[in-house]
């Protein structure tokens, strides 16, 4: 699950799961469910100024889609099926947002969960331990059309997104930076998230208005915002 906290004008989205170091932050139905309450309420409550940083618990960001659960419902493909429909307003909600955004990753991010944190604005990582993984090609599993726009969005240098996506490989903080998927990585899941809050203050000095904020967002990645199904109509900030 996710727990919504605001300090001045920053928004914390926090992936709690249960509290255990270990917890991967799987994307079962309930934590997306979760995750759409507290963006529709960071949504609701924005002012200029209003910015929102995403991380996580423990040592994982997210490591994707809960399978496990899928794999015990009977009918796996269904319910893969289930978490990538319900992960779509997602990434919607965080394109629309009007507010600027950043992720800051405390350890792995993999498939959906490398894909919450590319829907962010900036993105901040840990460097040692944290890597970016899209395990689809490895699992026998195809991209959804959506995940694919966002990777086409996101990331510009064609052989990135080949190795990434066709080869499994997975990336470094480091790396990262260099492949220009994230924009600093630092030595601790800490200094992951004081970077993130530095960003988030600065871009908090600025003011902007949030519907015009979103609307320029969405302007930048008309493909991905039509396979989520996004409109020009984005949430009014409060003046």
């Amino acid at each position: 699950m996710c727990t919504l906290e605001k300090r001045g004008n920053i928004f914390f989205l926090t992936l709690t799961g249960a509290g255990d170091a270990d917890d991967e932050h799987r994307l079962g139905l309930p934590v997306i469910s979760s995750l759409l309450t507290a963006l529709s309420d960071a949504a609701s409550q924005s002012t200029r100024g209003s910015v929102l940083i995403t991380t996580a618990r423990g040592k994982f960001f997210s490591n994707g889609f809960d399978l496990a659960w899928a794999q015990s419902s009977g009918d796996a493909s269904s319910a893969l099926r289930q978490m990538v429909v319900a992960f779509k307003p997602v990434v919607a909600a965080l394109l629309s947002l009007p507010m600027p955004t950043v992720a800051a990753l405390p350890g792995h991010a993999a498939a959906a969960g490398f894909l919450l944190a590319l829907s962010h604005d900036y993105v901040t990582m840990r460097g040692d331990r944290g890597v970016l993984y899209m395990s689809e090609v490895d699992l026998g599993l195809g991209l959804p059309d959506y995940f694919a726009a966002a990777f086409r969005a996101k990331i510009g240098s064609v052989s990135a997104r080949r190795d990434i996506l066709q080869r499994g490989m997975k990336v470094g903080g480091e790396e990262a930076v260099r492949m220009g998927i994230v924009d600093s990585a630092h030595e601790s899941a800490e200094a992951a998230v004081e970077a993130a809050v530095r960003m988030a203050e600065k871009l908090g000095e600025r003011k902007w208005k949030g519907d015009v904020y979103a609307e320029i967002r969405m302007s930048l990645y008309p493909e991905l915002c039509a396979e989520v199904g996004l409109s020009k109509a984005v949430p009014k900030a409060k003046l």
